[in-house]
C-alpha cells in the first residue's frame, strides 16, 4: 500500500513538472538571410483556468501581443474550449541580423546567436506613456547579478507627488528590488535590460524606460550575452517581406504614440504604399489592420 502511494506520487510528480514549464525564449532557425519569415501559427484550446497572463508566461508571448491578436475574448474570462491565437509567427525587423535588437512596437527582443543561424526571441516590457525607451545603437556595457535599485532623481520625484512620500535611496537585492535578479546595461546610460519582482507587465508599456523581462528569460540573457554585444533599440511598427520572391507579407503593431512623427495615421509609409502595391484586394484585406493592428502575420493577394 505504502509503494503503491508513493509510485502515485511520483507519477504526479512527473506529470506536474511536465506540465508546468519554466519560461524560456522561444528560439527560431532562420533558414537564410534572403527570408524574415519565422515560426509557425499557433492556437491554444482553452481549459479551466486559463487567462490571459497564465498564456503569456506558459507560451512566453506579452500580454498586450495576446490582448491584440484576440480582441474577441475576455482576459480574464476566457470560455472553456475556445481557442486563443498565440502571436508566435513573425518577421524579422529590418536590421542586421548581429547581437540584440528590441523593437518597442511590438515589445519583442531578438537576439542573434553569433554561431548558429537562429535567433532567440523574447517578450519584453517597456517605458510607458511619457516615459519611452529610448532609440538607440549601444551595447552591453555592465552585467550584474543580484543588483541594487538606485531610484534616480526623477522617479523619487514622481513618488513623491504620486504617494507624498520618496522612495528608499537604495534597495537591495530581494523581493522587493524592481531589477529583479539580473540587469545589464545599455552603454554607460542609466537605462537596463532586467528582470522584475512583478509578473505583470512583461509584454506592457510599464516601465520608467528599461527593458523589463520574465526572471527566466533574464537569466539566460546574462548567461548567454557577453558584455559589448552590440544592441540597437528600434521603432518599426511595420514589417514587410517577400517570402520566396512570391509570397507577400506584412505585419502591424500598434504605433507608439508619443513616438510618432508625423501627423495622421504614421502606419501609411511610403515604403508601405510601393510594398502593397495598386492591389485593391491586398487593401480591403489590410485597412482592418491599419486601423485596428493586431500583430499577426498577413499574406496579401497575389
Amino acid at each position: 500500500m505504502i509503494k503503491t502511494k508513493l509510485f502515485l506520487t511520483s507519477i504526479s510528480l512527473v506529470i506536474l513538472m511536465l506540465l508546468v514549464k519554466p519560461v524560456v525564449a522561444t528560439v527560431y532557425d532562420i533558414e537564410s538571410n534572403s527570408k524574415r519569415l519565422i515560426g509557425e501559427p499557433k492556437v491554444h484550446k482553452v481549459v479551466k483556468g486559463d487567462y490571459f497572463q497564465e498564456l503569456a508566461e506558459k507560451y512566453d508571448v506579452g500580454f498586450l501581443a495576446l490582448l491584440a491578436a484576440n480582441p474577441q475574448h475576455d482576459p480574464f474570462l476566457l470560455e472553456i474550449d475556445s481557442e486563443v491565437v498565440i502571436p508566435n509567427q513573425m518577421l524579422l525587423p529590418f536590421i542586421s541580423r548581429k547581437g540584440i535588437v528590441i523593437n518597442l512596437p511590438e515589445l519583442r527582443l531578438y537576439y542573434f546567436s553569433p554561431e548558429e543561424s537562429k535567433v532567440h526571441v523574447f517578450p519584453v516590457g517597456i517605458g510607458r506613456q511619457g516615459l519611452s525607451t529610448p532609440l538607440t545603437s549601444t551595447v552591453i556595457g555592465e552585467k550584474r547579478k543580484d543588483p541594487d535599485w538606485r531610484p534616480t532623481k526623477e522617479m523619487q520625484e514622481r513618488h513623491f507627488a504620486e504617494h507624498g512620500k520618496y522612495l528608499p535611496d537604495v534597495v537591495p537585492a530581494g523581493p522587493n528590488n524592481p531589477f529583479g535578479k539580473y540587469a545589464l546595461r545599455l552603454g554607460t546610460s542609466e537605462y537596463l535590460i532586467h528582470g522584475s519582482n512583478k509578473r505583470f507587465g512583461i509584454g506592457m508599456r510599464a516601465s520608467s524606460g528599461c527593458i523589463r523581462m520574465y526572471d527566466d528569460d533574464i537569466k539566460w540573457l546574462y548567461e548567454n550575452v557577453p558584455v559589448n554585444t552590440k544592441v540597437r533599440v528600434v521603432n518599426q511598427p511595420v514589417k514587410m517581406s517577400f517570402e520566396n520572391g512570391d509570397k507577400q507579407l506584412i505585419e502591424i503593431h500598434q504605433q507608439l504614440s508619443d513616438l510618432e512623427t508625423t501627423k495622421g495615421n504614421a502606419i501609411l509609409t511610403k515604403a508601405m504604399q510601393r510594398f502593397v502595391g495598386t492591389n485593391r484586394e491586398s487593401w480591403q484585406k489590410l485597412l482592418p489592420v491599419i486601423e485596428k493592428p493586431h500583430g499577426l502575420v498577413v499574406e496579401l493577394a497575389k
